[in-house]
């Protein structure tokens, strides 16, 4: 049976001032709620804020009842992760306090390494058009407790391995769990953490939940003895309909996983196909996921910045040919790939940031590649080798591998540039 909590009966320390954090202070402030503490580990930004920290963190970590951990803090990496070990068992999140202040919602929650966020937003977008009372959060972008929950509202949420990591009270309706790749293992310590903090999606469902996992994971779920309904996503049962949907989009592979979940999902809401199919052809895709954004002539320019391990590449690269690759930043860790089967659409590699080393060690003796450092170097020479390039039809695609932050604020800011910088020089080359 789960339950909710009269907040006045509790206190909190919020640990982390980012925008998860201050979304909590906010609700804590909506709901005329005081009785709880702030601290961030660099002391500018609570003082930015307008908060102070509380003179010992130790003393106040043992007197409050729970402590809501801003999702990017590690318990491995914090200055102060021997004291937040100590009291582990308090650490929640904000999607537990969505959970523990709200009794009568609906929730889909989406988590795997790669695509939660476009599978987020297609689902929404389903639902609205089906003419359901849809509000859409987490890593996505907007922190859940900026929703505003009501008791016939279905909560769309993204949730990251860092957020399942500390949960405690995450109980969805429908539970999605998409794939699992290595990713952010210097977060978790090891393959077999982060694979248990994306399972305990399912840890507190009940037999009227539903679980839906590709048919390569079923053997974990069954193992943990959980309670959900099982539900194995099936590409073939999809595949019948995906031909009658008029969506560029969506007619790529590199959707067909995602796409698989949201038609199960919608099998389950009752959601006729016809209803489905008149949808999913007004959808539009999210910016930086494999993003066509510019054709002139014989060449198609595609910003996939959002591809931020080398698997996430690979699935981009698996669906086009004749690729200009341009990838590099900072690589994930323990990250790598596997190019025997997609090396044929690889004509050219081009490698960019601050880890080149890394990127020569993926590359060699796999595909042709040069040194290019920067995005405008990468989009002037791939230009200029194109006009040189005895092959028809062309794809210039940036699917860095690698996260953004030795040369761009984050992924967008990189994305943006590359679709600027492609624009202009287009123009000029082509």
């Amino acid at each position: 049976m789960y339950h909710t909590i009269n907040l006045k009966k509790f206190s909190f320390l919020i640990y982390g001032l980012g925008s998860t954090g201050l979304s909590v202070v906010n609700y804590f402030k909506k709901k005329n709620f005081s009785n709880f503490f702030v601290w961030d580990d660099n002391s500018k930004l609570v003082k930015k804020n307008g908060f102070k920290n509380v003179s010992n963190l130790e003393i106040i970590l043992n007197k409050v009842d729970y402590i809501v951990l801003s999702p990017g803090i590690s318990l491995k990496k914090s200055k102060n992760r021997k004291k937040l070990i100590k009291f582990k068992k308090k650490i929640i999140t904000d999607i537990d306090l969505l959970y523990l202040t709200n009794s009568k919602f609906k929730s889909i929650v989406v988590t795997g390494t790669n695509g939660k966020s476009t599978t987020c937003k297609i689902i929404s977008h389903l639902l609205k058009k089906n003419n359901y009372k849809v509000k859409l959060g987490g890593n996505i972008g907007k922190p859940v407790l900026n929703l505003q929950v009501k008791k016939d509202t279905i909560c769309v949420i993204e949730a990251s391995s860092f957020q399942l990591s500390h949960s405690k009270f995450i109980h969805p309706n429908y539970a999605l769990l998409l794939n699992i790749t290595n990713d952010h293992l210097d977060w978790h310590g090891s393959m077999k953490n982060y694979t248990h903090s994306k399972f305990k999606i399912f840890k507190l469902q009940n037999k009227n939940n539903f679980a839906l996992i590709n048919s390569n994971l079923k053997n974990i779920f069954k193992k943990n003895n959980f309670s959900s309904k099982l539900v194995q996503v099936k590409f073939s049962d999809y595949k019948k309909v995906k031909l009658k949907i008029k969506n560029n989009y969506l007619k790529s592979n590199i959707n067909d996983e995602n796409m698989n979940f949201v038609y199960s999902l919608a099998k389950l809401l009752k959601i006729k196909n016809e209803s489905f199919i008149k949808s999913m052809s007004s959808f539009s895709g999210l910016s930086h996921r494999y993003e066509v954004f510019l054709k002139k002539k014989n060449i198609t320019f595609i910003n996939d910045s959002k591809a931020t391990t080398l698997q996430a590449a690979k699935f981009a690269l698996d669906n086009s040919k004749n690729i200009f690759w341009i990838l590099g930043g900072l690589p994930k860790y323990k990250d790598k790939i596997n190019l025997k089967d997609i090396k044929k659409n690889i004509i050219k590699s081009y490698i960019i940031g601050k880890n080149i080393i890394f990127f020569k060690k993926q590359l060699k003796d796999n595909v042709n590649f040069t040194i290019t450092k920067n995005l405008k170097n990468s989009v002037i020479q791939v230009l200029k080798d194109i006009k040189l390039s005895k092959e028809i039809n062309n794809t210039i695609l940036l699917s860095p591998g690698a996260a953004s932050f030795d040369q761009f604020r984050n992924f967008e800011n990189r994305g943006n540039e590359f679709k600027k910088l492609s624009r202009i020089y287009a123009k000029k080359f082509i």
